[in-house]
């Protein structure tokens, strides 16, 4: 096997709570995430120097350790002194430094794909274990599908599949620091947080508008504040019809959901020609089947 064509996807945060900041600086999360048919296309190609070479569509994105797919790359070459190296020509469409994984996801394909290639014989949680170390999204884009994220991320629960819907997402034209958020995040009396058992018990019934009306996103209290975009992107998603609209992680991405498809079409055409969001998709709910 010399080459491979992989789709790293995006996720969305139907619920993303922070109950406390650790004295390692990181933050206890209790986070419902789902995976979209909202993907990056990488193609990996087994080369004879063993080195790393990384291509990308987008001329701002590192080319070197910066870059996770690197990190992902060398992690494995390392650990298994493996002898020859790997070109990963990455295509971006989930939208950069959004809040949507986009980066870990496409960590977790060549973890994902360099396992197989390289016939390293890990299994799923063995290549989730190595995955951590570059970053905390990246085992739950190994693991895919809808499940409950705790600790910092890295304890992961599968869960009852999203009913299907389609997904608006809307990334306006500004970039949040995640490390700003967290930092300026104020964990006392007043922060409204969102419900994640009353999410679990829709995904358990199946209950899209009982999942839909209990999504929440405690990160908006610091995100929105500084961009009110955000903001009005959620307002124009329900005023075209959206069951209800949150943002992603720690922003900027806004995601609507619809149960019409018509209805969601119409607002995906009237976003993509406002001035408010910068990159508009509309997609759908990707199911990890076997």
């Amino acid at each position: 096997m010399f080459e491979m064509k992989l789709k790293a996807r995006a996720k969305i945060n139907l619920g993303l709570d922070v109950l406390r900041r650790r004295t390692d600086g990181y933050h206890e999360v209790r986070m419902i995430m789902q995976t979209l048919e909202l993907y990056d296309k990488l193609i990996i190609k087994k080369i004879k120097k063993p080195q790393i070479e990384v291509k990308t569509n987008l001329f701002y994105l590192p080319d070197n350790e910066n870059n996770l797919v690197y990190q992902a790359a060398k992690l494995l070459m390392d650990e298994f002194g493996l002898d020859s190296g790997v070109q990963i020509n990455l295509q971006k469409f989930i939208p950069v430094a959004a809040g949507m994984a986009g980066g870990s996801s496409d960590a977790a394909a060549v973890l994902y794909g360099m396992n197989r290639m390289f016939q390293l014989n890990l299994s799923q949680t063995e290549l989730m274990e190595r995955g951590v170390k570059i970053g905390a999204d990246v085992p739950y884009c190994i693991l895919r599908g809808t499940a409950l994220a705790e600790g910092i991320g890295e304890k992961l629960t599968p869960l009852s599949p999203m009913p299907n819907c389609k997904v608006l997402v809307a990334k306006p034209s500004v970039n949040v620091s995640t490390k700003f958020v967290y930092e300026n995040l104020k964990l006392n009396d007043t922060l409204v947080h969102p419900d994640i058992d009353a999410l679990l018990d829709g995904l358990k019934e199946g209950n899209l508008k009982k999942i839909v009306s209990n999504m929440g996103n405690v990160l908006e209290s610091v995100t929105i504040p500084c961009y009110p975009v955000i903001r009005q992107i959620q307002e124009q998603m329900m005023e075209l019809g959206a069951m209800n609209a949150k943002m992603s992680g720690s922003g900027p991405t806004v995601f609507g959901i619809f149960e019409d498809e018509v209805q969601a079409e119409k607002a995906y055409q009237i976003l993509r020609e406002s001035s408010l969001a910068k990159q508009v998709y509309l997609t759908e709910i990707y199911h990890n089947r076997p």
